[in-house]
């Protein structure tokens, strides 16, 4: 799970701030993730399609980008080059915004190959406590303005900010979503009223080439280790609650 793919100290990608900064890669590390990638599992990333009609591989692995940001169109050139897919999750408000892809950019990334997903409408800062019809809302207004866009109906989508609950792939379901990746940093499928739940490895801005295709390749001590570290932030969300993202940017701040 990649977000942006900027230079620190360059025009803004994406949502501003240290918090959002923690999960962009410098543009030369990503190419540098790509190659140890290749090298590592010695085939280029699946579609999410083959997940769901059963045609994927033993040792399939995705590539997938979240938000939207102006520099998904880095991260599409440096795939172009492999001629490899990804998987881009379009906060559809935020749309045309300062930072973020507008509507041509978005239908070109879909021209050529790559597939396009919803990653919600607003962006809430915590998804799982938005109520039923708000979840709704997002779900199913994300996918009705992506398939305009596109000319054709939108079936994945990944969960903002990482807050996954039951009432949140229920409502993914009911909105026609088949796919919903989360953040939880798991290697086994799940799935909820038909909606197929596919964890996923988050990459932040430190995170080495050599971390990044050890994840992969599904080796097991990185995901343990995100595992363990996911369980401590969720302890922390739950203890905090609406306090914590305001907490979580400070600390970020300071560093």
């Amino acid at each position: 799970m990649y977000h942006g793919v900027a230079a620190e100290g360059g025009p803004r990608d994406g949502f501003p701030g240290p918090a959002a900064a923690a999960y962009s890669v410098a543009p030369a590390r990503f190419g540098e993730h790509l190659e140890r990638l290749a090298a590592a599992t010695g085939r280029p990333p699946g579609r999410v399609n083959a997940l769901t009609d059963g045609t994927a591989s033993t040792g399939a692995w995705l590539l997938t980008f979240d938000d939207g940001a102006a520099s998904a169109l880095e991260a599409a050139e440096q795939l172009a080059r492999r001629s490899w897919p990804g998987h881009f999750f379009i906060a559809t408000d935020l749309v045309g915004s300062p930072g973020f892809l507008g509507w041509d950019d978005v239908r070109e990334l879909a021209r050529v190959g790559h597939v396009i997903g919803s990653h919600s409408c607003s962006h809430p800062d915590r998804m799982a406590a938005c109520s039923w019809e708000q979840l709704l809302d997002e779900w199913s207004r994300s996918a009705t303005v992506l398939a305009e866009a596109l000319g054709r109906p939108v079936r994945t989508a990944s969960v903002p900010g990482g807050l996954y609950s039951r009432s949140v792939g229920r409502a993914a379901a009911a909105a026609g979503f088949t796919t919903l990746f989360t953040s939880l940093p798991s290697q086994r499928l799940g799935s909820i009223d038909g909606c197929l739940l596919i964890g996923r490895y988050a990459i932040r801005r430190d995170t080495s080439a050599d971390e990044a295709a050890a994840a992969a390749a599904g080796r097991p001590v990185p995901w343990a280790r995100q595992r363990t570290a996911w369980g401590l932030r969720g302890t922390a969300k739950r203890i905090a609650g609406e306090r914590y993202e305001g907490m979580r940017r400070a600390l970020l701040a300071r560093r």
